[in-house]
């Protein structure tokens, strides 16, 4: 399982929370940001069914796989304020 970080900061304004270089919308207060990434996180752990998948890689190759539904990441929220 991978570990990933919803991280809560100051943004645009606002406050908001980011995830591998992606922010969220912005929100008017820091408590509202983080009650969305506490989501988020929550969101991330639901198991689904395994599903095929098909991608593109670099060099133009398709390829096609079985995503697994079990395969969830075990995320985290930390608060940067």
């Amino acid at each position: 399982m991978a570990n990933i970080a919803y991280e809560v900061i100051q943004h645009d304004g606002g406050w908001a929370y980011e995830l591998a270089g992606s922010f969220s919308e912005t929100f008017a207060t820091h408590q509202q940001a983080l009650a969305a990434a506490g989501k988020a996180a929550a969101e991330q752990v639901q198991r689904g069914d395994n599903t095929e998948i098909t991608y593109q890689d670099s060099a133009g190759e398709l390829h096609h796989e079985i995503a697994d539904g079990n395969d969830r990441p075990d995320p985290v929220v930390v608060d940067k304020a």
